[in-house]
């Protein structure tokens, strides 16, 4: 398995921890969970911490793709930008790209923590921040890995 391929991995992880948390938040939307249950369902996923609530998931999962975006900006970006410099504008796009998915993780925490919170306010605004953050999200990991899978497994920088 080449460096792009790992990549590849780790963002296929990524993709699979938002899809069960799309569907949990859909099983709520539909009435067949209620938060208690959701919370339940989300302790026994990947990403997770001891203390575990519906409304502190997005902490933990913001602290995974936080540190796999800061690995890519300080270790990743400027070793590809020096071996191979006309991917300098692809890796621009990308670390703008991760400032765009930052704000989107915390707008999901704060209406995943509104949630909690405020029970009235139903999941609604949870719903529309986790579909801004899916399709964030999900167009910078397939940009990301377009453009970066093959240099990664040519050069080999032993991610």
């Amino acid at each position: 398995m080449g460096d792009g391929d790992h990549l590849v991995a780790i963002h296929d992880h990524l993709r699979g921890e938002l899809a069960q948390l799309r569907e949990l938040v859909g099983e709520v939307e539909r009435g067949r969970r209620d938060a208690a249950d959701a919370r339940h369902a989300i302790s026994t996923m990947t990403l997770r911490q001891n203390d575990w609530t519906l409304g502190t998931y997005c902490q933990t999962y913001c602290r995974v793709v936080t540190m796999h975006h800061s690995i890519e900006d300080q270790a990743m970006y400027p070793r590809l930008r020096a071996a191979e410099p006309t991917l300098g504008p692809a890796l621009d796009r990308m670390l703008e790209e991760h400032h765009a998915v930052h704000g989107r993780l915390e707008a999901l925490d704060q209406a995943l923590v509104a949630l909690v919170t405020e029970p009235d306010r139903g999941v609604v605004d949870v719903a529309a921040a986790l579909e801004g953050l899916e399709a964030t999200l999900l167009a910078h990991l397939t940009y990301e890995e377009d453009q970066l899978v093959e240099p990664l497994n040519r050069l080999g920088f032993g991610l």
